[in-house]
């Protein structure tokens, strides 16, 4: 087995917990609230009047401001059912109770739509009922016209007021921004900012995020395009303009890297404008946050097919190992998206497990959730759980992840994560389980640590089971996830809330990032694309060295560079420099996602694989140094030597650019 278990994948983390909802408030300028007994009343006065005058205006107009007697004698009988035929109408229609701020296009069509109704009933009525004289039709018609005209001028008039006026930046109360991109969802945010006075912010203008100066002049909802993003720092000026707002999206990683150094220079605040399907919790207005961390990826996240997750997931039995976890949470959180049959938490932390359930209860009411206390590597509980369970589809997500920690602890990380592995692979097998995801990490491709090992074993065996099996096993390689726990980036928060130094291990030091959804839709991706025996991964760009993500987030915090030090603490027990997504003996296939890869490898036979595990679990209760000797001989990239008494750290040459600033 030394050389048959050649090489290399246990996600790094997954989403924190859900952003806790805004509490509902009162709608922004309401004055319906203000005099809510006397709206109705006054605004059927005011309509009352209104068409009074539309009406008197109509026959003024039909005898050029010269009615004579007998017609004026027309108006006066025919003026009390007009008007109460009317005003029934615009009753009926809900044109009595809208509130004159809000007014828009639909508010509009609705006027129109009641003043026809209101024109056909008063003809009809005139032609069929009324026996005694006949009002002129152009005087009903015109009626009809100075209706939409008055009543909807009057209203936008009251609109406009409002925004022009009152929704005037006052001193010290408001800031300008510029609103960078051109798209719908921009236009749209930007003219509810503008036209929603009790917001801190007011816009000045767009710019546009292509560069392209042709556009220039044109106005969105009357908010003016003033020129494009490299123009930035001089239209600010121009403008004084104090904050820059952009909607998630419109820019990528790279040029909002970009952006978020030329706002620095010129002093400005970026924030980023949340979309229309973020804000839909309940409070209309439109709350602005910082930049997260997650904007700066360098590369356009990867999205991936949902129609085909729920094809197979919907009114499924689903289990997840690990849900207590940063991953496993996040995969309970998008599996329930899909509405399984039944969705199952199973982890060994009695609290984790309690506080994410109760978090899925609250959000989602209506699933079936099964909570289950359990060790993977404890056979009589899992099949005690399976039995009762049944689950169609299972995601292996529980492992022990800290390289650092699992260098002193050995016989743990070999236990769950590697028998742990085989525990529930196997009794998945015995069930007749439909899927298996095996999540593993990056940190399995030419292992140095003994957590990169274990993970490494961990795809062996299910590759090989996957040879017998009637499940489709297959595995998932991540990369780094930003912001879970345990990851650099809520690391660094923290040290930057304590005023420093952010510690990095080393300046060449680079990782692959992925974003949270990225992290989680890859598992169900996989599990859909996945036939058996495969081992997947996501194309994640370039590495990101760790020192330039500490210099972001310094930046992010609204500190210059120089405020917070960076202290550089060397190279940690098991690290490496780099991170690999395929080792050297691996070739790599296109899928029906063009940004997911299937990794292959010869696959090892089970038999042997199984007596390999037998020996490590055979030394469990040994001296390390037996189990770390084992395992180099089953995977000779894995070191024996214990990191203390290592005199190099394993590194390929080259593959890190020479650190720059």
């Amino acid at each position: 087995m030394s050389a048959v278990l050649g090489h290399r994948g246990e996600g790094e983390g997954g989403a924190p917990p859900g952003t806790p909802k805004a509490p509902a408030t009162r709608p922004i300028g309401d004055p319906g609230r203000r005099l809510p007994a006397l709206r109705a009343p006054l605004f059927a006065v005011g309509h009352l009047a209104l068409f009074v005058i539309c009406f008197r205006c109509a026959f003024e107009l039909r005898f050029d401001f010269s009615v004579p007697d007998n017609w004026a004698a027309i108006f006066w009988e025919a003026l009390v059912w007009v008007v109460a035929v009317k005003l029934l109408v615009f009753l009926a229609g809900g044109l009595l109770h809208g509130l004159w701020y809000y007014v828009t296009f639909a508010d509009l069509l609705a006027l129109v739509r009641a003043a026809l109704i209101s024109l056909a009933l008063i003809a009809g009525i005139d032609y069929f009922f009324i026996a005694r004289y006949q009002i002129p039709r152009a005087v009903v018609l015109l009626d009809a016209m100075l209706t939409v005209v008055l009543v909807g001028s009057l209203r936008a008039s009251w609109r406009l007021l409002i925004e022009r006026f009152h929704a005037r930046p006052r001193r010290n109360g408001h800031r300008w921004a510029l609103v960078i991109g051109t798209d719908h969802a921009s236009a749209m945010l930007a003219i509810q900012i503008q036209s929603s006075f009790d917001l801190p912010v007011r816009i000045r203008g767009f710019l546009t995020a292509d560069g392209d100066q042709a556009r220039k002049g044109i106005r969105l909802g009357q908010i003016p395009i003033l020129g494009n993003l490299d123009q930035l720092a001089e239209i600010a000026a121009a403008h004084g303009a104090q904050d820059v707002l952009v909607t998630p999206g419109t820019l990528g990683g790279e040029r909002l890297r970009r952006l978020i150094e030329d706002c620095r220079e010129a002093r400005l605040t970026l924030k980023i404008i949340p979309t229309a399907e973020n804000r839909l919790e309940g409070d209309h207005r439109i709350p602005l946050r910082d930049i997260d961390i997650g904007d700066l990826l360098r590369r356009e996240p990867v999205v991936l097919d949902t129609a085909e997750i729920e094809a197979f997931l919907a009114g499924r039995k689903v289990l997840v190992a690990g849900a207590g976890g940063s991953i496993g949470a996040e995969l309970c959180r998008q599996v329930l998206r899909f509405r399984p049959a039944a969705l199952v938490l199973l982890g060994r932390g009695e609290n984790r497990i309690f506080a994410i359930e109760r978090e899925l209860r609250q959000s989602h009411p209506q699933a079936e959730l099964i909570a289950c206390i359990g060790d993977v590597a404890d056979a009589g509980r899992m099949r005690a759980v399976f039995a009762r369970c049944r689950p169609q589809v299972v995601f292996h997500a529980a492992a022990h992840k800290h390289v650092p920690l699992m260098e002193d602890n050995a016989s743990a990380a070999v236990k769950n994560n590697v028998l742990g592995t085989q525990c529930i692979a196997d009794r998945a097998d015995e069930c007749g389980v439909e899927r298996f995801v095996l999540i593993s990490t990056d940190k399995a491709v030419h292992p140095a640590s003994v957590m990169g090992v274990s993970k490494y074993l961990a795809e062996r065996y299910v590759e090989a089971l996957a040879q017998r099996s009637a499940t489709r096993f297959t595995a998932v390689r991540f990369g780094n996830v930003l912001g879970a726990a345990g990851s650099v980036v809520p690391i660094f928060q923290e040290q930057i809330r304590s005023g420093g130094p952010i510690t990095v291990t080393d300046p060449r030091m680079a990782r692959y990032f992925m974003t949270i959804p990225e992290s989680a839709q890859l598992v169900l991706q996989a599990a859909a694309l996945g036939r058996g025996g495969e081992v997947f991964v996501l194309d994640m760009g370039a590495p990101v060295r760790i020192v330039d993500l500490a210099r972001d987030l310094i930046r992010l915090s609204g500190l210059p560079d120089h405020a917070v030090e960076i202290a550089y603490s060397g190279i940690r027990p098991g690290e490496k420099l780099f991170e690999e997504l395929c080792c050297d003996d691996e070739h790599t296939l296109p899928t029906a996602h063009p940004r997911v890869r299937q990794v292959r490898q010869r696959p090892l036979g089970l038999d042997a694989v199984r007596a390999s595990f037998e020996q490590l679990a055979a030394l469990l209760d040994g001296p390390e140094e037996a189990l770390r000797q084992r395992l180099h001989e089953l995977v000779p990239d894995f070191p024996a030597v214990p990191w203390g008494e290592r005199t190099a750290m394993p590194a390929a040459e080259g593959l890190l650019a020479t650190p720059s600033g």
